[in-house]
């Protein structure tokens, strides 16, 4: 773990934001004492999503599909608003109301 005191902080924040964007953990001193640190942001793993699901389904809040997404195709034409309407018309008037 690197230490970086508040001046060298000040200084070369850019330089410590890169080497935390690299993994790096960089620690924040003042005066031999640590007062913060900076770490990646790391984000839930696959695991931690997969239990999470399995839970939401498990109480039937959630139901996966059948297929991946990216393997569903849309089949036919794409419909059309009737009599001339504005779907985007519609879609701006239901934000609205909202």
């Amino acid at each position: 773990m690197k230490k970086a005191s508040i001046t060298e902080t000040k200084n070369r924040l850019s330089a410590l934001l890169e080497a935390v964007k690299r993994g790096e953990t960089v620690l924040i001193m003042d005066r031999e004492k640590p007062v913060a640190r900076l770490e990646p942001v790391t984000t839930q793993t696959d695991e931690e999503t997969e239990g999470w699901l399995r839970e939401l389904e498990r109480t039937g809040l959630v139901k996966r599909p059948k297929t991946h997404a990216s393997k569903i195709k849309l089949t036919g034409p794409i419909p059309k608003a009737k009599g001339g309407a504005s779907i985007v018309d519609a879609l701006l008037a239901e934000r609205e109301e909202e």
